[in-house]
């Protein structure tokens, strides 16, 4: 006989450290359908109603109100509740003109961030690859997995600010020295500070050192994602 643990469940035992659930009340629970992130990096958006928002106290209630096309991420609806949420998406809640940045806390549990409403459609994405397509046209691969178009100015590790309505970006900022980076992964998760030395190594991992009015503190360079230059380009706590 086959489980409902064995496709659309796992174990709460095994569920990624990043969702802020119970682990022990119950055996099993849903598992993210394939989407823009991986499943280990993002949550699912029953969560977000049920155990997160509050606006569903079941998983039945939450499906009725995604079916009613009430949930937008990243200016989407989105009606299946097991769609992977992860980190820097919007989720909007229309009905009550509410909007949430979707980040890591001081624990690495993905959680809520209250924005306001002017920024329901700025995002921040961290370039993870780039591609060369024909005729010397070059795509850029994002953090959450999709793909825009872009040219040899962008580098790997960047970071642009796009607009999700109009489909532009409207700004891009350098991984270098003097900009203000975010860590969203590691021990030093959900803090934000200044980069004051980049050391690049040939092989195995760079790492970034990081200073801020309270510290001056190390992380791999791919856990940190540019997010300005003098002051962050969208609303986003130091440490949550």
């Amino acid at each position: 006989m086959t489980r409902i643990g064995e496709k659309k469940s796992l174990k709460r035992s095994k569920a990624p450290k990043i969702w802020r659930i119970h682990r022990k009340n119950k055996k099993w629970t849903v598992k993210n359908i394939p989407g823009p992130h991986s499943g280990e990096k993002a949550v699912p958006l029953l969560f977000i109603l049920r155990d997160y928002l509050g606006y569903a106290k079941t998983r039945r209630e939450a499906k009725i109100i995604l079916n009613r096309g009430l949930v937008l991420v990243d200016g989407r609806i989105r009606k299946d509740e097991r769609f992977p949420v992860g980190v820097m998406d919007i989720v909007e809640i229309p009905k009550t003109e509410e909007c949430y940045r979707v980040l890591p806390n001081r624990k690495g549990e993905m959680y809520l961030y209250k924005v306001p409403k002017e920024e329901k459609y700025l995002k921040i994405f961290s370039i993870i690859g780039k591609t060369l397509l024909k005729n010397g046209v070059v795509q850029l691969n994002l953090h959450d997995g999709r793909n825009i178009l872009g040219d040899n100015t962008y580098k790997v590790y960047d970071t642009i600010l796009y607009d999700l309505n109009k489909k532009e970006i409207k700004g891009h900022i350098p991984f270098k020295k003097g900009t203000l980076g975010f860590v969203v992964k590691g021990n030093n998760v959900s803090k934000m500070g200044k980069i004051v030395e980049i050391d690049k190594r040939k092989t195995g991992h760079s790492t970034v050192t990081l200073e801020n009015k309270r510290e001056r503190f190390k992380t791999l360079k791919e856990y940190v994602y540019i997010v300005g230059k003098g002051k962050s380009l969208i609303s986003i706590p130091e440490v949550a």
